[in-house]
């Protein structure tokens, strides 16, 4: 299966050549990201992209110094909502019913849901929820990355409230979760770039049940 090659090809690149990935290539990443699964379809996140070498140089510091922050193409910062409102599902609601061509009141029991089981609980708890939801969408931007064969590196080794307060995500009513990088690998200077990739075998993995 092609995708099983491009997934093999992939690793967590070290060090990127600075090289600008095309733009049709960012795109189509980024609108996998945006198709990707979500709980009840409400996307309680945003993705930041920075293109600019100027902040990335800025960001790279509150990441460890790690250089791939500032060799990359684009950095994406993946941001979860700081807490889901009724507001944002109103939004939602009217949304499904423009998309779908149908009256928002007839959504009215679906919105009950949405209000009563996830809007009702405590803050910390939907932002937790709303990571878990931003974690999904960088796995797709992730393998969408592999099918481009555009090298990208999660990361989760940096100081959010640095990220936050840099590129203004309190503005937007998000708190950064996790990034990651887009770029090309450097062999010369990748450790990683000719090492093989280990990962368990199925059998210590995949449980089949009943055992």
């Amino acid at each position: 299966m092609e995708l099983i090659n491009k997934l093999n090809w992939r690793y967590a690149v070290k060090r990127m050549t600075g090289a600008k990935v095309p733009q049709q290539k960012v795109d189509n990443i980024l609108e996998a990201a945006r198709l990707s699964a979500s709980s009840a379809g409400l996307q309680p996140y945003k993705i930041i992209v920075v293109e600019n070498e100027a902040i990335k140089k800025q960001l790279q510091p509150a990441a460890f110094n790690q250089p791939q922050i500032a060799e990359s193409s684009h950095l994406l910062v993946f941001a979860a909502y700081e807490n889901l409102t009724a507001q944002h599902v109103e939004d939602y609601i009217n949304l499904q019913a423009a998309v779908k061509k149908i009256p928002a009141e007839s959504l009215a029991d679906f919105k009950k849901v949405l209000l009563d089981k996830i809007v009702a609980r405590d803050e910390a708890t939907n932002f937790n929820w709303a990571a878990r939801q931003a974690y999904i969408a960088l796995g797709t931007a992730l393998i969408a990355a592999a099918n481009e064969e555009v090298d990208a590196t999660p990361m989760e080794g940096f100081d959010p409230a640095a990220f936050d307060e840099i590129l203004g995500l309190k503005d937007l009513g998000v708190k950064s979760v996790a990034i990651m990088v887009l770029g090309y690998r450097d062999e010369a200077n990748d450790f990683l770039a000719k090492a093989p990739k280990v990962r368990k075998e199925m059998k210590d993995l995949v449980v089949n049940f009943p055992r």
